[in-house]
């Protein structure tokens, strides 16, 4: 059923008609920044005049008839759409939009940064990661599901101790705690072998749970020291940190002679397969379980980058909406 005809329901039905034409004009350059723009305005047009004017939620649906009319062809404007664009303008200022730029992620994404979560700082978080590394919407809610917000930088290190401070800072929030590989059909007695195996079968899930800019050099390297033989069970180069990543893999819970193997395990890469352009190695060891204490105490007085953290196999229950607390 239709509203009562409003003089003023219908000037304004009119100005979005043709912003709405100005904007799929515009959009042959600047397909979806000009959409979620629309989209936000839209949405902070239907805050308005609820608010001033007192209009109720019948005038979303009466919206979404005449705009649907309207333009037949284009998709976008059902009841349901037409209050997550509301939802959206009530979430984001303008300026955040553009400046973040949330813009440049697509609608889908957004409705998901929507759906899934309630906390504006965790939102603007994920939006940031999203951007930055190219998520598709799948991969978003993916890392929203495994909680990437709590356990990003979370991994135990001395890299602040090691490292230059700017390349420390990245370092840090390259790591995280714990790993979850969910994406493993693994008992949960395994050996390290079988983990290894396992996680390089499944390269590009691992890459993603690592994160951004991992590259895979290979599994069971080999080096030679003093005519003895030794192999590295994960090789990776880094290619914002510009170096090397060792990762060495324990079933059990970590030990402090753990470091000591690390330790040589990077000696042998930063002497026999770095380059004289590469930053000094880096060490990742993920163990079952550890106590951080007693990591803590490990790596003190260890003088070689090196990051300790747990592996799960399946992803803890936790709450989407626990606030995002910087690391």
């Amino acid at each position: 059923m239709s509203l009562p005809i409003n003089p003023e329901y219908q000037i304004w039905l009119n100005d979005l008609k043709t912003r709405i034409l100005q904007s799929q004009q515009k959009a042959i350059l600047s397909v979806n920044q000009e959409l979620i723009l629309l989209y936000w305005h839209i949405g902070q047009e239907i805050l308005q005049r609820q608010q001033e004017q007192g209009w109720g939620a019948k005038v979303i649906a009466q919206l979404s008839q005449d705009l649907s009319a309207a333009f037949p062809e284009t998709k976008g404007f059902s009841v349901r759409n037409l209050n997550y664009m509301r939802q959206f303008a009530e979430q984001w200022a303008k300026a955040e939009i553009v400046q973040v730029p949330l813009a440049q992620l697509p609608w889908y994404h957004q409705i998901a940064l929507l759906d899934k979560l309630k906390d504006r700082q965790t939102r603007l978080f994920y939006a940031q990661q999203a951007i930055q590394n190219g998520w598709s919407r799948n991969v978003l809610v993916h890392q929203i599901e495994s909680q990437l917000h709590q356990r990003a930088g979370q991994a135990i290190n001395n890299f602040a101790q090691t490292l230059p401070e700017s390349h420390s800072d990245l370092a840090k929030q390259t790591f995280k705690d714990p790993y979850v590989f969910d994406f493993l059909d693994l008992s949960h007695i395994h050996q390290e072998r079988e983990l290894e195996r396992a996680l390089t079968q499944h390269i590009t899930q691992f890459l993603l749970e690592l994160g951004a800019g991992f590259a895979f050099v290979g599994r069971q390297i080999h080096v030679n020291v003093g005519g003895d033989d030794f192999y590295l069970d994960l090789l990776f180069y880094h290619l914002k940190l510009r170096c090397y990543v060792v990762v060495e893999l324990k079933t059990g819970d970590f030990k402090p002679e753990h470091i000591g193997q690390l330790n040589f395990y990077l000696t042998a890469v930063d002497k026999q397969i770095k380059s004289e352009q590469d930053a000094p190695t880096i060490g990742l060891l993920l163990c079952k379980n550890r106590n951080q204490v007693v990591v803590e105490y490990a790596l003190q007085h260890n003088t070689q980058p090196i990051g300790v953290a747990e592996y799960q196999l399946k992803q803890a229950l936790l709450d989407f909406d626990e606030p995002f607390q910087a690391a």
